[in-house]
């Protein structure tokens, strides 16, 4: 596909994106289009009545490989600045870039996940100056891409389309000494170059995205994704994931594409629905006012809660891509395809289909697969634990170091002692806790803290002594509103669980209360 057809493909996806660019038109002073809405707003209507998102991501991961893309330099985070560089890192002169052969299989198991088509592809060079690429250019793809053509499906059940995931090499870090880390008002800016080389896949998704919380599933999805077939750590805080959002706005029923801007430096999945909400609502403020957003990078100020302006958007031909004359195309046979194909592990969304299908509730299921602890939930499943128990137990107390290391047969006797009684609520957390911490059976731990079911008898003496004690609360819980009630009822239920230090069943005792105001 040329470059024209690209272009023809839709304004809005004009650009093919990557890391640094050339500096043009930056203003840092605000103008009619660049006024502060405050901050992003947090209410559930998003935009005012008539309006819809349009947002498109770029996502950009970094390859888990030992060494760079095109040099036999480290791929390492972290480290003393310029420690893991390389003559071809720097492009010196006489180097000559070789390509990295596991980042091409790491990128055509991504496209694949990705439902991509993988094809062949041509090196380009993507020309710009800036010092964090001191050869002035960065080597990307472009027109001929090696994946294209994909979708993604969310745990929703949306589907999100990918027009590209291609290949191409990162940039360093420039840092600027100054106040806020920006250019602006710097007084010097120094460059590590540890970071420039290390290989990337950029996934350019489709406009498809109507909302903050769908773009935040679909970069959590994708995420899962690529650490779930070993391309990625999909480490935001490190930088190894990167998100750019391309938002625009458009009337409730149109198909247009209308003017986009790009907010670039959004580091966690907080600050990215955020932004995107922000920028929407400074778009449809423009229009109301009879004016118009134009096109360019935007910066998230987290602090400030707002985007503020970078430089205006280049087009493609700003970047005057040409075939990189020292490296040849790539073109993946049908056998490597195939052999890596197989490879693959089970995807995210086969996970969660598996725990479905043996009772789990779909949210539940995507929490233990993002936790990585759905095998676990479906071996204790299978030994014959009740599954909603499992997975509460999943949601709610294995949010710890360890817990994937938990025996799954252990698991199932816990959640069975639970169901049957045998242990409270309570205690079956407590006894879990000290099961990844020991690795010890829940019938020896529960031995050892002297756990045992409470005799029903003893527990309504106790509910009718409390009610006797407290007569004003419990007024308050028989004819009081509902907000009294359940206060009181957690009232009640406190004083019960202290007294009997945590022996009591919780259900039990709301169960006792309940008959007794006649409920």
């Amino acid at each position: 596909m040329a470059p024209a057809d690209l272009r023809r493909r839709g304004r809005w996806r004009a650009r093919s994106a990557g890391s640094g660019t050339s500096l043009v038109g930056v203003s840092e002073t605000a103008s009619t289009t660049d006024r502060d809405l405050t901050s992003a707003p947090a209410e559930p209507d998003l935009l005012p009545d008539g309006w819809e998102m349009v947002v498109g991501l770029e996502v950009h991961a970094e390859l888990a490989t030992r060494t760079k893309m095109f040099s036999p330099a480290r791929n390492r985070f972290g480290g003393e600045p310029n420690t893991n560089i390389h003559p071809v890192c720097l492009g010196l002169p006489g180097t000559l870039p070789v390509v990295n052969e596991k980042a091409v299989e790491l990128a055509i198991g991504i496209g694949l996940a990705l439902n991509c088509t993988i094809q062949r592809c041509v090196w380009a060079r993507k020309n710009y100056f800036y010092p964090d690429m001191p050869k002035d250019y960065q080597i990307s793809q472009y027109d001929l891409p090696l994946n294209v053509d994909g979708y993604l499906e969310l745990p929703s059940g949306a589907v999100i389309g990918i027009e590209r995931a291609h290949m191409e090499e990162d940039a360093g870090k420039t840092v600027h000494a100054g106040d806020d880390g920006r250019i602006h008002g710097a007084g010097y800016s120094l460059v590590d170059y540890n970071r420039a080389g290390v290989p990337l896949i950029e996934i350019v998704g489709r406009p498809d995205i109507r909302g903050p919380e769908q773009a935040k599933e679909y970069v959590e999805e994708l995420r899962a994704i690529l650490v779930t077939i070993g391309a990625s750590d999909g480490k935001m805080e490190e930088g190894s994931l990167r998100v750019d959002a391309n938002v625009s706005v458009r009337p409730v029923g149109s198909d247009e594409l209308r003017t986009r801007c790009e907010i670039k430096n959004v580091n966690s999945l907080r600050s990215l629905g955020r932004a995107i909400t922000y920028e929407a609502r400074r778009h449809v403020q423009l229009y109301q006012q009879g004016e118009a957003p134009r096109q360019e990078t935007r910066h998230w100020d987290e602090e400030a809660g707002r985007t503020r302006p970078g430089r205006s958007k280049e087009e493609a031909e700003d970047y005057r891509y040409f075939a990189d004359p020292d490296l040849v195309p790539i073109d993946p046979s049908p056998e490597w395809v195939a052999e890596i194909k197989a490879a693959l592990p089970a995807l995210p969304k086969e996970r969660r289909d598996a725990l479905v299908a043996k009772g789990a509730e779909a949210r539940a299921s995507a929490i233990a697969v993002g936790r990585n602890l759905d095998r676990l939930a479906y071996a204790a499943i299978e030994a014959g634990a009740d599954a909603d128990k499992v997975l509460n137990h999943v949601a709610h107390n294995l949010a710890v170091d360890g817990a994937e290391n938990l025996n799954a047969d252990h698991f199932a006797a816990l959640v069975r002692m639970e169901t049957s009684s045998a242990l409270t609520s309570t205690q079956a957390k407590q006894v879990l806790a000290e099961m990844v911490d020991t690795g010890n059976d829940p019938e020896s731990i529960a031995q050892a803290r002297g756990f045992e079911a409470m005799d029903t008898g003893e527990l309504e003496t106790l509910v009718d002594r409390l009610i006797a004690d407290h007569p004003d609360e419990w007024q308050r819980f028989t004819a009081g509103d509902d907000k009294d009630r359940k206060k009181m009822q957690g009232f009640f239920t406190g004083q019960i669980m202290k007294a009997t230090r945590g022996q009591a069943d919780g259900k039990v005792v709301n169960r006792l209360l309940m008959h007794r105001a006649g409920g």
